[in-house]
């Protein structure tokens, strides 16, 4: 019998799980476990949220050291994401630097913004007062590729919409998802500040099992979408993030 894994990896509704996938990131929302590499009832000790390489220097720790900060994984950047975790401006410099670039264009900010600030606003927007994922409405075609939601048929079924399609997400990778239409009101899992920098160009990394089933169905039409949309929607006339920036006022979580 093997060890039975620690409680560790990171899922799309931001729950700490045990499984035996590692992921491809790490991060740390501070330090959460005690002397026996077990979870407390901390869901977090600091406001920064972060999302790290896996190796960086020849860098070497024990996993869930005592008095440490708490070793998460993630599957892919598009997980973390939906976690609420952003970028690490340490090992992972140029990403951090461009999701704040992309930060500041998104809000209007004249000078570069400053983490802690950055912080204090996912924080509000990824956890309500009882501690648990915030999520907001939205309809689906409106949100960028990265994007995690739920459907109300399937609310604990975490779907990432890539490259028109939805996909399951699962520890190990991706897999079919269901066939739902662009017009389709969903729950979204990603807070919305990350979804505007999404929207705004920062492409997230994703899982390459998503890949391969893109490439499988590559070609099939998506006659039931180009239909909708041929004879209008919601938001009809105005651009994809127009849209997104009024679901996300419409949803009352809109930062100040």
């Amino acid at each position: 019998m093997g060890k039975h894994p620690l409680q560790n990896r990171v899922t799309p509704f931001s729950e700490i799980v045990a499984v035996q996938e590692r992921g491809t990131f790490m991060g740390n929302r501070g330090n959460l476990h005690n002397a026996q590499k077990e979870l407390t009832r901390r869901k977090w000790t600091t406001l920064r949220w972060i999302t790290c390489v896996l190796e960086f220097k020849g860098r070497h720790r024990e996993v869930m050291h005592p008095g440490y900060y708490t070793e998460l994984f993630f599957l892919d950047e598009a997980t973390a994401f939906a976690a609420g975790h952003r970028p690490c401006a340490e090992c992972r410099r140029a990403d951090y630097n461009r999701f704040m670039e992309f930060w500041r264009e998104v809000y209007g900010e004249s000078r570069r913004v400053r983490a802690d600030d950055a912080d204090a606003v996912l924080h509000a927007e990824r956890m309500t007062e009882e501690k648990v994922q915030r999520r907001w409405a939205a309809r689906l075609g409106d949100l960028p590729d990265g994007t995690f939601v739920a459907t109300k048929d399937a609310a604990q079924r975490a779907l990432l919409w890539h490259r028109a399609w939805l996909w399951e997400w699962s520890p190990g990778g991706y897999g079919e998802g269901p066939a739902v239409s662009r017009e389709t009101e969903v729950e979204v899992l990603t807070p919305p500040s990350i979804v505007k920098i999404l929207a705004a160009g920062y492409s997230p990394v994703v899982h390459s099992t998503a890949d391969a089933l893109e490439r499988s169905r590559r070609g099939v039409p998506l006659a039931r979408d180009r239909a909708a949309d041929s004879h209008g929607s919601t938001g009809a006339g105005r651009s994809p993030h127009e849209r997104l920036t009024r679901a996300v006022i419409d949803n009352r979580v809109e930062p100040r």
